[in-house]
């Protein structure tokens, strides 16, 4: 790697306050001018098990994760050297990640064998966590409260970590601070003392020779604008109520629930109900329900709770609904699978979402930007459309953190589709009457004279139920055929994206939450000279775009699809609607995101060797 990058990485038993530990430093290194992505990984049990949070510190924007940590901040000693005697452990310890000169800081009651490592080329920095937290606990009298406090702990081992990276202690303050108000400003105060001490323990311990450092820096352009950290789904929440949402229905399931939590408290700010349902039949009934009343309405849920959806989204398409928008967070499957972990292996189950032949849009976003873009549009598409929308996201879009100066909502305009309106001449409405376009104008309930019937079997433009051939024929060429004028009238810059030069030797491509690592790998692999990448994102999945598709893959020298599932969905998908095969296949389906060096590593192996399929997993590392 030719970056100067630093990662840092905490890592202890899940429900143990690595969250808020990883999330303020984050804050404090972005408050210091530097530019952060972070990503975490735990399990899916509640309480125990191993959790880990990296952070990647950069003077520039970045989008993936490091394997190479600079930093492991261990808050048990399995963080250091994984579980040895478990027959298929889950990790194998932190340590083995470090690069040369790296350090780790971790509690000196743990008695660690540095031979014992296997690596005599890091730094080990022991701090006494224990001890520092009674001093603290004497300094406020509060000793009394030592078992209940222990979680400050995890603020002496970042504040330790914080004096080996030889940065502004001041800020991490500053962040603290704010998150505390009221009678809380107290422990506010504790947690800032109790990482000065751990601060102050290393300095005066080890001083500060540790070779990555990494220091504040003003603004380029001297600027005052604070930048944010910000997940996908707070990206994705903010989309939606710029859009005019006003009903979400869900039922609670990873990675979905964390969307609709935050949406929740923002009820009171903003003209909108979250509706938490028995379960997900009734959250996408009641979504379909309130669109037809006229109301933007969205549901969203994971991959088993749509597999209890996929009726109400036909219904929705037989019946024309304008929406709702489907926010689907893939994770981990089949089955129960993995859920907490990434992966795309949704995209075929999207595209042919509810039996028969519905119409439905499917779009994937690849940043908090496109993510913001697309919640709101989908809405629009929804309306004009009057059919339901998929937004394809997954685990690590929700869970990664990404420092952005602002998302950019200039232009934004809502669409709310052909509603009826009485001409005067007393005519008869046809809800669903045969038109030009497909689109058929939609009644508000309630509108004098826009009085119609909607039923889920086959019907007559009237809405009456009718199992005659010829209007078989004309309302299935009516429904799919939106899609077709869908096609038509999405702008190619929400279709698709070719990133780098057009005569590369190589194009990479991708779809959805692969987008950042992909740029950040061929920004690397440009830089070395000896063969020049692009990158075609794919983020309009149905309808497909295949003339664009195909025009760009058609002048492509050599063709890599990276994908997080077995199968390599979408390299099927391009076959099927291009005719054209990729070269090779980069799948990863191990539940763990592409980090920049593996994915370099296997895109150079593919076109080295010449094999079609190169598997990527963490373990290799």
């Amino acid at each position: 790697m030719s970056n100067p990058d630093v990662t840092w990485l905490i890592g202890g038993p899940q429900g143990g306050g690595i969250n808020v530990s990883a999330e303020t430093f984050a804050r404090a290194i972005v408050r210091g001018g530097l530019r952060v992505f972070a990503n975490i990984e735990y399990h899916s049990n509640i309480m125990g098990e191993h959790s880990y949070y990296r952070v990647r510190i950069s003077e520039r924007d970045r989008h993936s994760i490091l394997d190479r940590v600079s930093i492991v901040v261990a808050l048990d000693e399995e963080t250091l050297v994984g579980e040895p005697h478990a027959k298929f452990t889950a990790h194998r310890g932190h340590v083995r990640e470090l690069i040369p000169g790296g350090a780790v800081v971790y509690d000196a009651g743990i008695k660690l064998d540095p031979a014992a490592l296997g690596r005599e080329d890091i730094r080990l920095y022991p701090v006494p966590y224990q001890d520092l937290l009674r001093q603290t606990l004497r300094e406020f009298g509060r000793e009394d409260q030592l078992s209940r406090l222990r979680v400050m702990m995890n603020t002496i081992a970042v504040g330790a970590s914080l004096a080996v990276l030889d940065y502004d202690l001041r800020l991490f303050g500053d962040v603290i601070r704010e998150g505390f108000t009221g009678r809380r400003r107290e422990v506010a105060e504790m947690n800032v003392r109790a990482a000065a001490l751990g601060y102050d323990y290393v300095r005066q311990t080890f001083g500060n020779d540790f070779p990555f450092k990494v220091h504040p820096r003003s603004s380029p352009d001297g600027s005052t604008a604070r930048p944010m950290l910000m997940r996908g789904m707070h990206a994705c929440a903010i989309g939606k109520i710029k859009a005019g949402l006003a009903i979400q229905t869900y039922y609670p399931i990873s990675p979905a629930t964390d969307e609709s939590v935050y949406l929740e408290a923002q009820q009171r700010n903003y003209d909108l109900v979250v509706v938490q349902t028995e379960d997900e039949i009734s959250a996408i009934n009641m979504a379909v329900g309130a669109a037809h009343a006229g109301v933007r309405a969205a549901t969203s849920t994971s991959g088993p709770g749509v597999s209890l959806m996929v009726e109400g989204i036909g219904f929705a398409s037989m019946t024309e609904a304008p929406g709702p928008v489907l926010f689907f967070w893939q994770r981990g499957g089949p089955s129960t699978g993995l859920p907490t972990r990434e992966e795309q292996a949704d995209l075929r189950f999207a595209l042919q979402l509810a039996h028969g032949e519905s119409p439905h849009i499917v779009v994937a976003p690849g940043d908090p930007q496109e993510i913001f873009d697309d919640s709101f549009e989908s809405f629009n598409w929804a309306d004009r459309y009057q059919m339901p929308v998929v937004v394809m996201l997954d685990k690590y879009l929700s869970t990664a953190h990404w420092t952005i100066d602002e998302l950019k909502t200039e232009g934004l305009t809502i669409d709310r589709g052909l509603v009826w309106h009485p001409n005067g001449t007393g005519e008869r409405y046809l809800r669903y009457a045969f038109t030009e376009t497909g689109v058929s104008p939609r009644a508000i309930p309630g509108q004098e004279g826009g009085i119609f019937w909607s039923t889920t079997d086959e019907h007559d433009p009237e809405g009456h139920i009718t199992e005659d051939a010829t209007n078989r024929i004309k309302m299935m060429e009516k429904r799919m055929g939106k899609l077709d004028l869908a096609a038509r009238e999405i702008p190619v810059e929400r279709k698709l994206r070719l990133y780098g030069p057009a005569d590369a030797d190589v194009t990479v491509i991708g779809w959805g939450s692969t987008k950042g690592v992909i740029l950040d790998a061929l920004e690397e692999l440009n830089s070395r000279g000896d063969l020049r990448w692009n990158y075609l994102q794919i983020r309009l999945l149905r309808p497909f775009p295949s003339a664009e598709v195909a025009e760009i893959l058609q002048r492509a020298r050599r063709t890599v699809l990276v994908e997080c599932n077995y199968t390599c969905q979408l390299g099927h998908l391009i076959r099927e609607m291009t005719g054209i095969a990729v070269d090779h296949e980069v799948p990863k389906y191990d539940g763990r995101p592409f980090s920049q060096e593996e994915l370099i590593e296997a895109l150079e192996k593919a076109i080295a060797t010449g094999e079609r399929r190169v598997v990527v997993s963490h373990l290799s590392a």
